[in-house]
């Protein structure tokens, strides 16, 4: 163990080049300046299987993504699996096991030095480290590791006796895994039990008195009690705060637009009118489709906004107004159309086409300002059960983002039509989603991304990132793709500021 220490912590803290700390971001109006925190985060599993560590994991790097902290899961398991091609049973997990230990070893060593790589060379502000790091041995490595670089770390340890509550994740999410593939259910859920008892041997959980030092929080029993020590900073208090409103519990949640707007058909952005004829035909649609599904218990929320009052209104029971659900102001731009916005602020509407999700409106918001408004509503949508939120176009997306887990890049476009309820069901480790067209025709709102130049690649966009700022998780892989994060994105599409009006307003929807 002394040597893996010292493989581990090889590489000081003055020998590993921190990119953000002499990076000169660039700024212009309408685009926010990111805030880092001074130090990066591991955040260290701790627990036996089957206590939901990689559930916890993905949900939690889902939000610090959707509120703007790069985060990445480092999942050891998917090294072990990588290392050793083909699972044969329990006994690679034994203590006694002497090559499998050398092997689960260094599988752990090769994830630590990824996360290195992960906040020295990708910018990631945030690593998940999930494992069931169950001796206090694996744990001090970990903390030597993150000593000698510099990283703060927070403990999650998800304690649980309830053996109903095990044997429904072993069934709805072990018996799934790569190592039971083609297995009979009943063996494998033996052998995955004998696992378990595998590591019951050595496990030694966190303790209040001789770990009173480190930061942690104790989840017992998916939820039913915490136990929280010695919080360090802001990033680990919201952690806490995020993990304590987030439950297992069995739900659905409803999200559509409210119904069309007189505004809506002139193509107009923003504003406050009242529902089209159509759209009073929605909203008695919709209130019949609501009754429909016999929803038990169900929350409905709107904005303060005339439109989605109105649509609630036919449902015909009770709801809650959230200003924080109103739509995305667009300064000033409300009440205009996209041709207006062209004619008098053209430089504004490329800008935007440029960066849609950091741009910000004169006097108005930024899709990243709207997410940062509707954390409120993704943390009390997180603690409720069933709830149907009736919202606007922006709303809707980046409430959708935050579920299925898009990118920052993503997000602006994600396709929220009117008179369409989603319905979104959380399963394991996502979201499964329904859409439901309630049959009453209403004019597209939707205006895609700018479409790729290919006549001419000299135009390039005046401003670009020198930091990219993913949303989506990224997949738990030791090299993500850096396509993945919209990086040659920019210089691609037709957003430059000398484009004429017909390419400016290729993508905006018909209106009257």
């Amino acid at each position: 163990m002394a040597h893996l220490q010292s493989e581990l912590t090889q590489n000081p803290l003055e020998k590993i080049w921190v990119p953000w700390m002499n990076s000169r971001l660039s700024r212009r109006r309408g685009s926010s300046v990111p805030q880092f925190t001074n130090s990066p985060t591991m955040i260290v599993m701790v627990g036996l299987p089957a206590r939901g560590k990689t559930y916890i994991s993905k949900k939690l790097t889902r939000y610090l993504n959707w509120i703007g902290v790069p985060t990445k899961v480092f999942n050891v398991g998917q090294y072990r699996r990588e290392a050793v091609q083909s699972y044969k049973s329990f006994e690679f997990f034994r203590p006694d096991n002497e090559e499998a230990m050398k092997i689960r070893k260094a599988c752990a060593l090769a994830a630590l030095k990824d996360v290195a790589t992960y906040f020295s060379q990708e910018q990631g502000q945030v690593a998940v480290f999930d494992a069931t790091n169950t001796t206090r041995e694996r744990r001090e490595v970990i903390l030597s590791f993150a000593k000698e670089n510099g990283y703060k770390v927070f403990f999650v340890e998800s304690v649980c006796d309830d053996p109903e509550i095990i044997a429904e994740n072993i069934k709805q999410v072990k018996l799934s895994s790569p190592d039971y593939i083609g297995c009979d259910k009943e063996e494998a859920v033996k052998d995955f039990l004998k696992r378990i008892e595998c590591y019951k041997v050595t496990y030694v959980p966190l303790d209040d008195d001789k770990d009173r030092h480190l930061s942690y929080i104790k989840i017992f029993n998916v939820g039913s009690r915490y136990l929280v020590n010695h919080i360090q900073d802001h990033i680990q208090s919201r952690i806490v705060y995020y993990l304590m409103n987030i439950h297992v519990t069995p739900r659905t949640i409803y999200l559509c637009r409210h119904g069309e707007s007189e505004l809506n058909l002139l193509g107009r952005i923003g504003g406050d009118s009242g529902l089209s004829p159509r759209g009073n035909k929605f909203a008695a649609a919709l209130g019949k489709y609501i009754r429909s599904q016999c929803i038990l218990d169900l929350k409905i929320w709107t904005s303060h906004m005339k439109r989605t009052i109105q649509t609630a209104e036919g449902i015909g029971v009770a709801y809650e107004q959230w200003k924080a659900l109103n739509e995305i102001d667009a300064g000033v731009c409300e009440e205009m159309t996209y041709e207006e916005i062209q004619d008098n602020f053209p430089e504004e509407f490329a800008l935007r086409d440029q960066d849609k999700y950091r741009y910000r409106y004169p006097k108005g918001e930024s899709y990243e300002d709207l997410v940062h408004r509707l954390e409120p509503v993704i943390m009390e949508l997180e603690r409720q059960e069933n709830v149907l939120v009736i919202c606007h176009q922006a709303v809707m997306r980046c409430l959708l983002a935050y579920f299925l887990d898009k990118s920052a890049g993503e997000l602006p476009y994600l396709k929220c039509p009117l008179h369409t309820v989603l319905k979104l069901t959380p399963v394991a480790y996502g979201c499964k989603v329904e859409s439901v067209f309630l049959n009453v025709e209403a004019v597209n709102t939707h205006r895609d991304r700018p479409v790729s130049d290919e006549a001419d690649h000299s135009h390039t966009p005046p401003y670009r990132h020198n930091r990219v700022q993913p949303m989506a998780s990224p997949t738990p892989t030791k090299a993500p793709c850096l396509q993945e994060l919209d990086l040659a994105e920019l210089s691609l599409q037709n957003v430059s500021l000398d484009r004429d009006d017909e390419d400016a307003l290729l993508t905006v929807p018909e209106h009257i």
